[in-house]
């Protein structure tokens, strides 16, 4: 059964204004299955998935727009960057919104077409897994998370066990809908079509297996400081190879870089960005957490549930159009902030902790980062089962208030 998607608010308001709308996202988050539950009949449906489509639109792209004349629906647009030339000469010449819209999962070769040809012509919106109100039904009332006095309560809490089980499924469409039995056979093949379609067209890899090892390496890491060196030494790979895959995940939305906060005003601050996988599904089978009972006591546990809470917040803004400025917040007096989010000159902090009993002392941090920035209304977020205040300017909020 098809659940309705936050972004489609924010495809009908692009629609209006741009002539071409491009949904870009990891694959398998739903992009397809989206654009085409929100055509309409008139909008022709195409995938160069196609061998004989691919073809007409590498050799002939002209003729492809004749061909599939719009409004049309473009299908991983990505494999044919000749379709970009003739699609700026046809939105140059037509004055009808929403025309063309496309999708594609392979960032890196994507956007530097786009980049080269429909800047400006463009809306580019970013889809990841679904979120929890998209998975509960309830993708209407998700908004742009910001800490706040009074959270709207909006979806039911679920309890630790069942907390983690969301957290070990992930967030891919297919994967929700499939029987625990078959999870590892999911992750698997996606991995194996993920680097033969994806990651080959970008570089050639000689060797799948060190790969294969560089994603575990890097999945055991997540909700960490990014240590390139550290990757390279237990992947057995050179710290240039390390830095160049480190850079293909992330162009595909594998991996999530945080940037650290920062002021030149000498070396006290952490420089380097934390790294968080985009679907803690895949994490949890790339680091051999085979069931949810084994990873909500594992020793990652924290991990995954910070790198969760990440991950929904992300949701919140790229479901609903938006690309926050988001941080994280270390000084060499070890006061840490998970997640700084910038909004109008003001810097809202919010602190992760798996913890059902919160207290004031897990957002110290709060205080002395407000020495230096200026700070609005800030969050404690972990497994608590109602809001409650901790100081007149943090609270600590459920998970499930995000």
């Amino acid at each position: 059964m098809y659940k309705a998607r936050t972004l489609k608010k924010t495809l009908q308001a692009a629609s209006k204004d741009f002539k071409t709308v491009l949904i870009t996202g990891m694959r398998q988050v739903g992009k397809t299955t989206f654009l085409k539950n929100s055509s309409d009949k008139n909008r022709k449906y195409v995938t160069l998935d196609n061998p004989k489509d691919l073809l007409l639109a590498k050799q002939e792209p002209e003729f492809f727009l004749q061909t599939y004349k719009p409004p049309v629906l473009i299908d991983e647009i990505q494999y044919a960057p000749e379709l970009f030339k003739y699609i700026k000469m046809f939105v140059d010449n037509t004055d009808k919104k929403g025309s063309i819209w496309m999708t594609g999962s392979q960032a890196y070769s994507l956007m530097e077409g786009v980049t080269e040809s429909l800047a400006g012509r463009i809306a580019i919106i970013n889809m990841l897994g679904f979120s929890i109100y998209e998975y509960e039904n309830k993708s209407e009332l998700q908004k742009p998370f910001l800490p706040k006095q009074k959270p709207s309560s909006i979806l039911q809490k679920k309890d630790l066990p069942a907390a983690y089980y969301n957290i070990w499924k992930g967030s891919y469409p297919q994967v929700t809908e499939i029987s625990d039995d078959n999870w590892a056979l999911f992750y698997s093949s996606y991995i194996k079509s993920y680097i033969e379609r994806d990651v080959r067209q970008i570089i050639n890899i000689n060797n799948e297996i060190s790969f294969m090892r560089f994603l575990k390496v890097t999945a055991a890491r997540t909700a960490q400081e990014l240590n390139i060196a550290d990757i390279a030494k237990d992947t057995e790979i050179s710290p240039n190879t390390a830095k160049q895959w480190l850079s293909i995940l992330e162009t595909s939305g594998i991996i999530y870089l945080l940037k650290p906060f920062y002021k030149n005003i000498g070396k006290r601050f952490v420089k380097r960005p934390k790294l968080y996988f985009l679907d803690t599904g895949l994490c949890a089978y790339l680091s051999d957490w085979n069931n949810p009972q084994v990873l909500e006591n594992g020793a990652m546990s924290g991990a995954f549930f910070e790198t969760f809470v990440i991950t929904e917040i992300l949701k919140s803004y790229y479901h609903n159009g938006l690309f926050p400025s988001l941080y994280y917040y270390r000084d060499t007096n070890n006061f840490e902030i998970d997640l700084l989010i910038e909004m109008n000159g003001l810097f809202y902090p919010v602190e992760i902790k798996k913890t059902s009993n919160p207290s004031k002392n897990d957002i110290k941090a709060f205080n002395s980062f407000a020495k230096i920035e200026k700070t609005a209304y800030g969050s404690l977020i972990c497994l608590t089962d109602n809001a409650r205040p901790l100081t007149e300017n943090a609270n600590a909020i459920s998970v499930w208030d995000i």
